[in-house]
């Protein structure tokens, strides 16, 4: 696991919801002493998950390891066929999470592009640090899409963002990109809460009254225990 500097370790407490209480989570924050501020216009959040063949990224969660890793391509916006993303790698040490974020241009995921193909041009396209994540993690699991709203604390240093309308679309038997045929998975939101260290207490006092509860939640996970029902 590549080491990171302690000033980009962070907090991220989850609270998921169903559905029907986004409106309710959207008028909390909005309400809230905090003065939650609009940080980004809403997006569509799309991400290519990876895993090794015996899923070690999945096992390391589900058994609580305390220093573990998942691997996905993002990309923003409604297109399913992007031209530029980024490989991120996402870090989970103990309580503290970080991302290592690589960059890719000039990469067009279409439907004809078998997934060989894409892993070919995305390894072209990366650094020689990055590499590696697609060499041990090359199982294309699935997709998810979900659409996000960005709000940040008047401190500047605590963000909040509302996800809802998650869709996943299993990978592992296509030799292409899957669109066609979409997992029933549960309608729910996921609202997350991302600081510093040095903000816990104040994270934990502007937490104190949210009308629902903590809980630990992947929305990877949840999606590869929907393929898997």
């Amino acid at each position: 696991m590549k080491p990171c500097n302690s000033k980009d370790l962070r907090y991220e407490i989850k609270f998921v919801a169903t559905e029907l209480e986004h409106d309710r989570l959207l008028q909390w924050i909005n309400i809230h002493p905090a003065c939650f501020l609009n940080h980004y216009q809403d997006r569509q959040v799309n991400n290519i998950y990876f895993d090794s063949h015996n899923y070690s990224s999945y096992s390391a969660n589900i058994f609580g390891l305390s220093s573990r890793a998942k691997v996905r391509y993002r990309w923003y916006g409604l297109s399913i066929h992007p031209t530029h993303g980024a490989l991120e790698i996402k870090h989970k040490r103990n309580s503290y999470s970080w991302k290592n974020i690589y960059k890719v241009d000039k990469i067009n995921l279409t439907p004809n592009l078998i997934w060989p193909e894409f892993k070919k041009k995305l390894n072209q396209r990366l650094a020689p640090a990055s590499k590696m994540w697609l060499e041990f993690n090359p199982l294309v699991v699935l997709i998810n899409r979900y659409k996000r709203k960005y709000f940040i604390c008047a401190s500047d240093e605590i963000r909040v963002t509302l996800d809802s309308d998650i869709q996943v679309y299993s990978q592992e038997k296509n030799s292409s990109p899957n669109y066609s045929h979409k997992e029933n998975i549960p309608r729910t939101c996921v609202l997350e809460f991302k600081f510093p260290r040095k903000l816990r207490k104040e994270a934990a006092d502007i937490m104190s009254n949210i009308p629902i509860r903590v809980s630990r939640h992947s929305k990877y996970i949840n999606g590869l225990l929907s393929i898997n029902r």
